[in-house]
């Protein structure tokens, strides 16, 4: 059950207006989006920060960073739903997408091994080290630098408030893969 009760149709004109924008027609809004929307200021800068429009990264890309960070939060909410939404579209496969979780080699080629270090390095360490810098640059410009840097803040942000708010696992997302032994 989540912290805070998620709002429940009929929504107010704005807000059902904002979730028919980021929803697919006939599927309800998640449970993080009507449990933000119980404040429509923190809603709508939320809705404001989101990188899910195109951007300077590929699909792939995008979605590597964001299961990544996820799990690295222990968000399975979080990483649940897009992984059951994004994987197949960004071509993970089912190694890679444990490999989100669980690390280990996965098959990456070197860019997208750069983005996982880089979630792993920010994550650990909440900076960047000169080494990794170097790597970066090799395969990113700086400005799709800083849309991986943004992307990284926003989900590490999101789920904060999935965890926090202690939000239900959504019926159709994906679970974290168990570890063996």
């Amino acid at each position: 059950m989540s912290r805070i009760t998620p709002l429940d149709p009929p929504y107010a004109p704005e807000i059902q207006a904002a979730f028919d924008a980021i929803m697919p027609p006939g599927v309800p809004p998640l449970v993080l989006f009507r449990t933000l929307a119980v404040n429509a200021r923190i809603y709508q800068r939320f809705r404001a920060g989101g990188l899910l429009d195109r951007g300077l990264l590929t699909l792939r890309q995008r979605e590597i960073v964001i299961d990544r960070t996820c799990a690295l939060n222990r968000c399975e909410y979080e990483w649940g739903v897009h992984t059951a939404v994004f994987a197949a579209k960004a071509k993970l496969t089912p190694r890679q997408i444990e490999a989100t979780v669980l690390g280990g080699e996965a098959g990456w080629t070197e860019d997208e091994a750069v983005l996982l270090a880089l979630c792993d390095e920010l994550d650990a360490t909440r900076t960047l080290s000169d080494v990794l810098w170097t790597r970066l640059g090799r395969h990113f410009t700086p400005e799709q630098i800083l849309e991986i840097v943004a992307l990284i803040g926003f989900y590490r942000t999101v789920s904060l408030y999935a965890n926090a708010l202690a939000l239900p696992l959504e019926p159709t997302a994906a679970r974290f893969p168990q570890t063996s032994g």
